[in-house]
């Protein structure tokens, strides 16, 4: 049986190789945190595409 060494009194090394074991997998998730855009707020990226000036008829009197 080994005897416990805390983590931090670990080498280097071995404190890699522990946190790449523990890193292995998210099963398809990111792990990125993500909040979604303020609706009410100006974006100037955004375009309006519902109005096309192709198919509107223009009338002249």
């Amino acid at each position: 049986m080994e005897k416990f060494i805390p983590f931090e009194k670990l080498s280097k090394k071995k404190q890699r190789e522990l946190n790449a074991i523990r890193r292995k997998d998210w099963n398809g998730i990111n792990p990125v945190t993500r909040k979604s855009e303020n609706p009410k707020a100006y974006n100037r990226k955004r375009h309006r595409t519902d109005f096309d000036f192709d198919s509107v008829p223009l009338c002249f009197s």
